[in-house]
């Protein structure tokens, strides 16, 4: 806890390397892991951003590079495809003021649990690198063998502390049968908290043949959770009409690829359907959400013949239910999120920081948005630093409900070295 509030981070990362990985890999991935080589790239590692101190590999499917510097006449253009560099290498500020341990986005879930104590956070919502949306572009087979391997790896990572650690199903839209039968086989882990559906370019969310994947989620009242990458297939909306700017090109992709797809869910019947389903987008900020609510409802009235006839509520109405979060980003400030609570209400929005990655000011992220207070209340801030998370989770277990084990604490302790 900080300052007597629970913390929850919805958008916290692990890129876990492509030797950690296949630690974790069965036969087939490993009789296949050749066929990973075009997509491999060495990394060198940056200091305090919770990598290994030697170089490491990582998957990178087809990043765009995005290299148009605004104003000017393209320039030289470098490798692109398989295996290329990804789009915001070298390109990013760190905000950071201290240094995260060694290898926590890796396999050093012990030092994770003591950076997060320094915070004051309770739980992280672990969320993979943007390869993990990049398998959308893979064989189907090579990539189910990545998943299978990613969900072993999150058990065990989540162990050190499961009431603390919790992370995501990646759930195929390309394969909708394997998705709801592995949601139905990890529905009972404590570290199983969301479910990201990973669409292939051109799937709509509501298609109809995804249809088994919702039913296990809502079976297993597990919500959706989309997190937009910008640089990856499935890539975003518009990403051919960028003009091939970083800056922009960032700044459009998150807001409009999760646009695009909480209209789908809010106005196909989706909520109707699955009774239990939530949706929540992180790392899209946040401010966006109320004007595009308002006219998305506008709009359902306004044109025809765009919605089933038996939809049962407006956008804004599955919004009032309970139905919709969305993670904060601290950069947009008190001002916009409390115009964003005063027309969508204090039930929606959540703590995010993206630790350990350069956007998030570790270790002073959450004093600096429980300073918001100042500005839009007590109870909004209450709500936004963790109550609404637990809603929006499913949480079999949490750091309130019990003391850690005695193991768990003795294996934290040895980390902080």
């Amino acid at each position: 806890m900080r300052d007597g509030y629970r913390v929850v981070d919805v958008d916290t990362h692990v890129t876990p390397s492509l030797e950690v990985l296949l630690r974790y890999a069965d036969r087939g991935l490993l009789d296949r892991k050749d066929e990973l080589a075009p997509y491999t790239r060495t990394m060198t590692p940056v200091p305090g951003r919770g990598h290994p101190t030697e170089p490491y590999e990582v998957l990178r499917v087809d990043p765009r590079p995005y290299k148009r510097v605004a104003g000017m006449k393209s320039g030289e253009v470098e490798r692109t495809g398989a295996g290329s560099k990804g789009a915001l290498e070298g390109r990013v500020e760190n905000l950071a003021k201290g240094k995260p341990r060694d290898r926590i986005q890796h396999d050093n879930s012990h030092g994770r649990l003591l950076d997060m104590d320094i915070e004051g956070v309770d739980i992280n919502v672990l969320i993979p690198a943007p390869w993990a949306p990049g398998s959308t572009a893979l064989d189907p087979e090579l990539a189910l063998g990545l998943y299978r391997s990613y969900h072993r790896y999150q058990a065990d990572f989540c162990s050190a502390d499961p009431r603390r650690l919790k992370g995501l199903i990646l759930a195929p839209g390309n394969d909708p049968q394997w998705a709801a039968k592995t949601i139905r086989e990890l529905a009972g882990e404590d570290w199983v908290a969301a479910v990201w559906p990973l669409l292939p370019e051109g799937l709509p969310v509501d298609d109809p043949d995804l249809a088994p994947i919702f039913e296990a989620m809502d079976e297993a009242d597990l919500p959706l959770l989309h997190h937009s990458f910008f640089y990856e297939p499935p890539y975003f909306p518009g990403y051919r009409d960028i003009w091939d700017n970083p800056v922009v090109a960032r700044t459009a992709a998150h807001v409009w690829g999760a646009q695009r797809l909480i209209s789908y869910v809010l106005i196909s019947g989706m909520l109707d359907r699955y009774p239990s389903l939530r949706i929540a987008t992180v790392e899209t900020g946040h401010s966006w959400l109320a004007h595009w609510i308002v006219r998305l409802t506008s709009q359902v009235s306004y044109v025809k013949g765009g919605v089933r006839d038996d939809l049962k509520h407006t956008p804004l109405e599955y919004v009032q239910m309970g139905k919709v979060f969305c993670a904060i980003e601290a950069h947009e400030g008190p001002q916009l999120t409390r115009s964003t609570i005063d027309v969508l209400g204090e039930d929606v929005l959540m703590y995010s920081s993206d630790f350990p990655h350069p956007e998030c000011m570790f270790p002073d992220h959450t004093d600096h948005v429980i300073a918001w207070r100042d500005t839009i209340g007590e109870s909004a801030t209450r709500k936004l630093m963790g109550e609404n998370a637990i809603r929006y989770l499913r949480l079999l277990s949490t750091p309130w409900d019990s003391p850690a084990p005695e193991a768990t604490v003795a294996a934290a302790q040895g980390a902080d070295s």
